[in-house]
């Protein structure tokens, strides 16, 4: 009996692992797409900025693909860039936050005093 209490508690503690693990790398994936999608925007900026304001330039918006001016384009790239960097930052921060949580749950499930032979090493999760 305690051993099936004992082997239910392990599928528990690997199922709430691989929850915080999969939200970590969902995360991570999110910070890769903005961080690729800011560089982007950065490129196209530093490639307009030379050019004259009454250059045209085509910027596709919803799927359609706008004729414009590069005095027209500029501000919006910028603030596009400016609202990316934000939403980077707040990524990373819920990246870290998350991170913290699965480190003092990992802390909490390894101190659980009515359940000494639960520990990580023995269902893959590094030392204890």
């Amino acid at each position: 009996m305690a051993a099936q209490v004992s082997q239910k508690k392990q599928q528990d503690l690997q199922t709430q692992y691989g929850v915080y693990k999969n939200t970590l790398q969902q995360i991570a994936q999110k910070i890769g797409d903005v961080e690729q999608e800011a560089e982007e925007h950065k490129l196209v900026l530093e490639t307009l900025q030379p050019l004259s304001e009454d250059r045209k330039c085509f910027r596709l918006i919803n799927g359609v693909l706008m004729e414009q001016t590069v005095k027209d384009v500029m501000p919006a790239l910028t603030t596009n860039s400016e609202g990316l960097k934000k939403v980077l930052e707040d990524l990373v921060k819920q990246y870290k936050a998350k991170q913290d949580e699965l480190e003092k749950w990992k802390v909490q499930e390894e101190q659980c005093s009515g359940c000494p032979e639960l520990r990580f090493r023995n269902i893959g999760f590094g030392s204890p």
